[in-house]
């Protein structure tokens, strides 16, 4: 019989502690070397001046491959290997004014064999990474009014948590928005941010006309937390998104409140704490009346270097098409699993009962997920999930992430989601 015991008494026991020396002594030398480079490199960027008085050129270059595959009988595995390039230029500030142009563009690497929604290869697993090439930023901030900032032209916009307006950081290609939005600390302890949106550039650089706006005003509560009211106006142009939606049904406005806190208990152990709520119902050209509620709940811990969490996120439906609660303009890769199922949220509502652990081991962040997903009356399951993640960093700028995620599907699961999903992604990134 095949015994780990017998392998493991075979090791010497002062060998653990000599590799784990030689690793975090490698791990020192390879932070220092890096440092002197850093240094280098941020300096040219900069035009040779540590105050930027000319300006500096900032890049973002990322390689990913990624692995799709379910159990759908009618598409083949997606597998895509990509590299993605962000090159921009950010002038110095001029009586208050500063200027930022960024280009984007992914580009594949290899042999790539998935849909990316523009290739034409629906024979294959959807991965929203396509080859293409944009004006992915370019802006205006003024900062001459005290306390304030206006910025006018295409940026990206990220509101606490990114669960209803982000970025999308996660694909390649970046959500930003034509918006002129406004950033106040006036009041004390307050940041009130606003916005008014006319169009989006999404993850596959195709553009959605909106007339969109937003308020988010947040108070900072000392040692106790942050508590967030916000108001999102969506409103959007008739016409069809990246992947064959109308765009006008996910016209909606939404209100809702949202708290962030926790306490420290010691030098090594604190308590965290999330509590929100939303309502949302249909708004301007949605032609579908409906209302539906939002909620989430997170309990975690922090102990030495172990962070636990456990919590609950649930998003109404009323079983009819279009009346359920949904986020098309949030980062929605992270919620709900890693494998994208619930993007659209199901007709019948989701929640979300989840746990999560992570730590960090010899300098790389371990993370791993579970995820139980019901409707949300609770008597329909849909699925778990299980979600797996390790990232490096190496100094400021370098990372490197392995990630792997398994969705498995139950027998009542809504069409969309009905089918045993496992993802993994291999990536790497230098970003200044």
């Amino acid at each position: 019989m095949f015994s780990t015991t017998r392998i493991v008494r075979q090791i010497p026991v002062l060998r653990l502690p000599a590799l784990t020396a030689a690793a975090i002594a490698l791990s020192v030398s390879a932070t220092i070397a890096l440092a002197g480079i850093d240094e280098n490199i941020e300096n040219a960027l900069k035009f040779g001046q540590p105050d930027a008085r000319y300006g500096q050129i900032k890049f973002d270059l990322r390689y990913r491959y990624e692995n799709d595959d379910s159990k759908n009988p009618e598409l083949a595995v997606g597998n895509a290997s990509t590299v993605r390039l962000r090159l921009g230029y950010l002038t110095p500030v001029f009586h208050g004014f500063q200027l930022y142009s960024e280009y984007e563009g992914n580009q594949d690497v290899g042999a790539n064999t998935y849909n990316s929604f523009r290739n034409g290869k629906i024979g294959y697993e959807k991965i929203a990474d396509p080859q293409q090439h944009e004006l992915n930023q370019f802006w205006v901030n003024y900062t001459g009014i005290a306390d304030t900032a206006v910025k006018v032209g295409r940026q990206t916009i990220a509101l606490d948590n990114q669960r209803f307006i982000g970025d999308i950081d996660w694909r390649q290609m970046q959500q930003t928005f034509d918006a002129l939005t406004v950033t106040n600390h006036s009041l004390p302890n307050t940041t009130i941010q606003a916005g008014y949106m006319i169009s989006s550039r999404d993850i596959v650089s195709t553009k959605n006309s909106m007339d969109s706006q937003f308020v988010n005003m947040a108070y900072d509560i000392e040692e106790i937390g942050k508590l967030t009211a916000y108001t999102y106006l969506l409103g959007f142009a008739n016409s069809l998104d990246f992947a064959g939606n109308p765009n006008n049904l996910k016209s909606s406005q939404t209100y809702g409140a949202r708290f962030d806190g926790g306490a420290k208990v010691n030098d090594d152990v604190a308590t965290l704490f999330t509590a929100e709520y939303a309502y949302q119902q249909d708004f301007r050209n949605n032609p579908i009346d409906y209302e539906a509620d939002y909620y989430q709940v997170m309990a975690g811990l922090t102990a030495y270097t172990v962070t636990g969490k456990i919590g609950i996120e649930q998003l109404r439906g009323k079983g009819a098409a279009g009346t359920a609660f949904q986020t098309p303009l949030a980062t929605l890769h992270t919620f709900n699993g890693w494998s994208d199922q619930f993007l659209i949220t199901p007709d019948n509502g989701l929640r979300d009962v989840y746990l999560s652990l992570g730590t960090n081991l010899l300098g790389v962040r371990l993370e791993g997920i579970f995820h139980s997903f019901e409707d949300d009356s609770g008597r329909i399951e849909y699925g778990d999930e299980w979600d797996f993640l390790a990232l490096k960093q190496f100094g400021k700028h370098y990372s490197l992430l392995a990630k792997y995620a398994y969705y498995d599907a139950n027998k009542n699961a809504p069409a969309a989601q009905a089918f045993d999903t496992h993802n993994f992604w291999l990536q790497a990134g230098v970003s200044y």
